[in-house]
């Protein structure tokens, strides 16, 4: 098939985060499969415009903030014509509402509805634009397109939204082929690793750390990943006096597990996610995770399985659940046991094998 697909971000976008890994990962294995892909994204500084990247053609037109307006004239005036079988419409910041105006099969990716988490992140005119966006044009414009989406979390979102169940399939994010469970750090460790972003709220950890700290005092944090709110959560640590706690910032992908495999608990106190794909990462490297209770990571973590959920935004119970999982060993090493069975569950080559069957139930062949 010759399948075009559509993100704001392709995967070398330095603000790539969880959901163009998911496309990225999926679409190279359809590529593998014979299948012909482009891939259409949003320019970025000292990109190339064109470029191949595991057999995904990726084509980069206007910017991150006039992407949507970019795409529309790059389709009308260069690929309406194109003999498409079928369009993905990764619908992961404002809606490009391309069933619309593309008369092709069209099957839109929803990760995730960002909702009020839009106004922690961006200035409040541009949270403003897009909450109003999402909100109006999914119902609007999605109402009769086959979704995708990563989460039951979010097929309940969009279901209140207005859109029929029977026309949503919920395919799980996946990893790598390979577990990496190992001995962990002589240290009781605590890691976050993910997009360092306001509305993941690692200030919240950072705040239960000071918690963990006065009943474990030889006790460690980690916060690595890319993103830009280091400065604000450096100074948190400084203010707190937490000289324990380590930035290290973006690494690669074997450092990555080697900081998983190390540490002792992962956790994350994102508002929100569409799956939460970290948790599963760790969870692959034998690190149980602890998180809030909220959509998206209750359904990437089962309480008292391959971890530990908390009530929302209480700062003191998720220092109380740190400290206890650090201290119990037995504990611990069940949920560990379990995380990387847990893990074993998802793969994307799984993922990719459930959208093409999607693809061309929907394509008809």
């Amino acid at each position: 098939m010759k399948i075009l697909a559509v993100n704001w971000r392709d995967i070398k976008n330095p603000e790539a985060g969880g959901a163009e890994i998911h496309l990225h990962e999926i679409l190279r294995r359809l590529a593998a499969k014979g299948h012909e892909i482009t891939l259409i994204s949003s320019k970025y500084k000292g990109c190339k415009t064109q470029e191949n990247i595991d057999g995904i053609k990726i084509v980069r037109v206007g910017n991150k903030y006039l992407f949507n307006f970019a795409f529309l004239w790059y389709y009308l005036v260069k690929l309406r014509k194109s003999n498409f079988d079928v369009i993905i419409d990764d619908v992961s910041k404002i809606p490009l509402c391309i069933p619309y105006y593309v008369k092709k099969p069209a099957i839109a990716i929803v990760h995730h509805i960002h909702g009020r988490s839009l106004f922690r992140e961006l200035p409040f005119p541009i949270a403003l634009y897009v909450y109003t966006m999402e909100r109006l044009l999914i119902p609007i414009f999605y109402r009769d397109t086959v979704i995708v989406t990563v989460s039951e979390s979010t097929k309940e979102e969009l279901t209140k939204m207005g859109i029929q169940s029977d026309n949503i399939y919920v395919i799980y994010n996946g990893i790598g082929n390979s577990l990496f469970p190992d001995k962990k750090s002589n240290i009781p460790t605590v890691i976050y690793f993910g997009r360092v972003k306001k509305y993941k709220r690692i200030d919240n950890l950072i705040r239960a750390f000071k918690y963990v700290k006065e009943r474990i005092p030889n006790a460690k944090l980690i916060v690595a990943g890319k993103g830009d709110n280091y400065k604000e959560l450096k100074s948190l640590a400084n203010h707190l006096k937490l000289d324990s706690a380590e930035f290290i910032g973006e690494v690669s992908e074997e450092e990555k597990i080697k900081l998983l495999q190390r540490a002792w608990v992962f956790v994350t106190t994102s508002e929100k996610e569409g799956w939460g794909l970290s948790v599963i990462e760790a969870n692959a490297c034998g690190t149980p995770a602890v998180a809030y209770d909220v959509p998206g990571l209750r359904d990437s973590i089962r309480h008292g399985y391959n971890g530990l959920l908390v009530e929302d935004g209480n700062i003191k119970a998720l220092a109380d659940i740190i400290t206890h999982l650090l201290e119990n060993n037995n504990l611990r090493e069940k949920l560990s046991r379990n995380a990387v069975k847990w893990a074993k569950r998802f793969s994307w080559d799984r993922s990719a094998k459930k959208l093409e069957k999607v693809i061309r139930s929907v394509v008809g062949n």
